[in-house]
């Protein structure tokens, strides 16, 4: 009954979030600096918004064997820490901002959730961890014989017992929580959220300068910039019926029309 309550409840939740639309870019600008300025109706807007969001992410870890239920409230608690850090004038959204805590948030709960499920499953493996909190015997053989399991599985278990087992949030005295003082290098939450926002308006910026390109000049760009194995102008010119001459200054039009377009997005990401 309890599996089947979990699974209907989680399917409650996840149609209760069918109303919950994305916002707008400006809109949830907005809401971000009215939240900032103390107005809580706007915050839980913009992360209503984004639930649906922490769903799909803790979909992927589905198969842990952890009820799913649980996963997406740790997302939950990840997706209310990035939006108290979110800063509405990097130019970024929060879901693309979010996505790292959300998966760091649900990684640390699996990881702990999935050692505690799989040590100490069977007598064996909890008079080992016994003897290895009590002794902090690290001997294969001596906890071989005080648990009674072989040699070969103590090997297996050993990393998981000498593995420290405080919380990444937990706090010593006025210390900051461990997980924030991980050296890591990976790029910041913040820096890695601008890069794919930069990739995205890249992304953009070519298909949008490639739209005003004529077709012919179209055809030219992907045969010869656009390809691995550039077509030669004699057989361009040979497809478009015009001489060699002719699709070299196609070309060259063409070259500019990009450096133009491109230009000004270039422009546009330093100045951010």
């Amino acid at each position: 009954m309890g599996s089947v309550f979990e699974c209907a409840s989680l399917r409650t939740y996840r149609e209760d979030l069918t109303a919950c639309a994305p916002l707008d870019r400006n809109v949830e600008r907005d809401l971000a600096r009215r939240w900032i300025a103390g107005d809580e109706d706007a915050g839980e807007q913009i992360v209503r918004a984004c639930l649906p969001f922490v769903v799909s992410i803790a979909l992927e870890y589905r198969r842990w064997g952890i009820p799913l239920e649980d996963i997406v409230q740790q997302g939950n608690l990840g997706l209310l820490r990035a939006a108290r850090k979110f800063d509405p004038d990097k130019e970024c959204r929060l879901a693309t901002y979010a996505a790292y805590w959300i998966r760091a948030e649900i990684r640390e709960y699996v990881v702990r959730a999935y050692r505690v499920v799989r040590l100490g499953t069977t007598k064996g493996e909890r008079r080992a961890l016994r003897a290895y909190r009590t002794t902090h015997e690290r001997d294969p053989d001596v906890l071989a014989r005080l648990s009674g399991l072989t040699r070969e599985r103590i090997e297996q278990l050993l990393p998981l017992l000498a593995a420290r087992e405080a919380s990444l949030d937990a706090t010593s005295g006025d210390a900051t929580p461990a997980i924030e003082r991980l050296a890591s290098r990976e790029p910041s939450p913040e820096d890695a959220a601008g890069a794919n926002e930069l990739r995205d308006r890249a992304r953009e910026a070519v298909s949008s300068a490639l739209r005003e390109l004529t077709e012919r000049e179209l055809l030219i760009v992907r045969g010869r910039m656009m390809n691995d194995e550039p077509i030669t102008l004699q057989r361009l010119g040979e497809m478009l019926g015009v001489s060699k001459e002719r699709v070299r200054q196609l070309e060259e039009r063409a070259k500019d029309k990009l450096k133009g377009r491109l230009g000004v997005f270039r422009e546009h990401a330093y100045a951010l």
